[in-house]
């Protein structure tokens, strides 16, 4: 994030130096102590550090004070007081004010207190940053999965998180598109910054271009103070930018400046900002088709285009339901405050046999629910909405369908169902690519898995294509 600092200086030798010793990378400057009305500007300025002389304070100067601690940015003050007397000191910082400097002090050693308040700000606002409620931030471990789909996406994702590139997030609704934004910037170097989320679809389109690039007092009708951008407060780290497809296009051309030339320029102000933004985007929306509609530009999509990672739906690997099943339960159960620790069999296979449009958001609202109708310690198949309310019956195992019981002594359930789910695998595996005599690309297709998830299949079942040529 930008720091930003207000110098509001009486004397302009003094401001000038001061400004020029602050002009630093991560320091946004605002001066305005050779103004007609510096103190209109002071309050209006949305800084975090304010530097201002007192003489420059409206009269009773505790009442100025207070008015620059009741700002919405709690801004950090720091007075230059031309009276270099202790005891004046102490009642400006029982008034209010963080800092009281001596304006007649060595200019370097008020430029060193300025950096260091500077510092102690950027500190705070890291600080304020961290989840109160403690809650675990999303990894790329949270993706562990049975499905081998999705572990070859997550292999993809573990090779782009690392990096400062611009990322694209295809998805359906509900398939977790922002919490795979999350656990990247979590993996990057820039872990340790902001990570700012704008819905583009949340707010009417001149709000949305306030919301992003900020604006200056006076900007528009109800501008009446400044407004800092998402972008400069994600400055040093990511912008998470949901919906894209559905931005408007005169935003969208102002996008495109910021990726390429990463300045932004806020409403109503004459210079640009240079910002340092990872900029991941996310859409449910075919952009493609988008450009060819003329409702995306397209080259905004080709900077955007640079890593695109599409989720898969969670039909298409239904195996990790039971273990999305499980980690609901476990977070609903402090939640609300109902002792339900499992699932039946019956309802965990109505579950797995549901196509899920809305994905693992609509999973998610469906074991919540189910948690709060449940009588018992285990949701049952009637605690389940109607469309998933329906008599599964369970499958039934015969004496001679396996002859292999004894293996599976000492094994977990699990183990268990990793072996069988291998033999089904091997056993179908086999007889698509007899079928296609060797063409993986066909048995990719027949089967409905991508290609590359083929061929780990093969390699872990040990299936040679040469085999089935003949």
């Amino acid at each position: 994030m930008l720091s930003k600092l207000v110098l509001a200086v009486k004397s302009k030798s003094l401001q000038q130096y001061l400004e020029k010793s602050a002009s630093h990378a991560n320091v946004l400057l605002e001066t305005c102590g050779q103004l007609r009305n510096p103190w209109q500007k002071v309050v209006q300025s949305c800084g975090d550090v304010i530097v201002i002389s007192d003489t420059l304070i409206p009269s009773p100067v505790e009442s100025g004070i207070a008015v620059l601690n009741n700002l919405p940015e709690h801004p950090t003050t720091v007075i230059l007081s031309d009276r270099d007397s202790s005891e004046d000191h102490a009642q400006l910082v029982a008034a209010g004010a963080d800092v009281v400097l001596y304006s007649g002090a060595s200019r370097k050693s008020l430029a060193e207190a300025i950096d260091a308040t500077l510092e102690s700000r950027r500190q705070l606002n890291m600080l304020e940053r961290q989840d109160p409620k403690k809650r675990i931030q999303p990894r790329l471990i949270d993706f562990i999965s049975e499905s081998e789909t999705m572990r070859i996406f997550m292999n993809e994702v573990g090779l782009v998180a690392p990096s400062n590139s611009v990322v694209l997030i295809l998805g359906e609704t509900g398939v977790g598109k922002e919490h795979l934004a999350k656990a990247i910037h979590a993996e990057s170097s820039r872990a340790s910054e902001p990570f700012v989320t704008v819905n583009t679809t949340a707010l009417p389109e001149q709000l949305l271009e306030s919301e992003l690039f900020g604006h200056t007092q006076g900007a528009f009708t109800g501008a009446v103070r400044s407004r800092r951008g998402a972008f400069e407060m994600a400055h040093g780290g990511t912008i998470f930018l949901d919906e894209i497809g559905d931005m408007p296009l005169h935003l969208q051309a102002k996008l495109l400046r910021v990726l390429q030339d990463y300045e932004v320029q806020p409403i109503g102000e004459e210079n640009s900002i240079w910002v340092d933004v990872r900029v991941i985007a996310a859409t449910n929306r075919d952009l493609d088709k988008e450009v060819e509609a003329g409702n995306f530009r397209k080259d905004l999509y080709y900077r955007l285009n640079v890593v695109t990672l599409t989720i898969p739906p969670i039909r298409e690997r239904k195996e990790d339901i039971p273990a999305f099943v499980r980690l609901f339960i476990k977070q609903f159960h402090d939640k609300i405050g109902r002792e339900v620790d499992s699932i039946s069999d019956h309802a965990m296979i109505s579950l797995c046999r549901y196509d899920w449009p809305g994905n693992v958001r609509e999973l998610m609202n469906v074991i919540e629910r189910a948690m709060l109708l449940c009588r018992t310690d285990e949701i049952s198949l009637d605690d389940l909405p109607a469309m998933l309310n329906r008599e599964v019956p369970l499958p039934q195992l015969r004496e001679g369908d396996y002859d292999d019981y004894a293996s599976w002594i000492g094994k977990s359930l699990a183990e268990v169902q990793r072996e069988m789910l291998d033999r089904v695998e091997y056993k179908y595996l086999k007889m698509v690519l007899k079928e296609t005599r060797g063409r993986v690309g066909e048995a990719a297709r027949i089967a409905g898995i991508h290609p590359r998830g083929l061929y780990n299949k093969m390699k872990r079942l040990k299936l040679q294509k040469e085999d089935f040529k003949k």
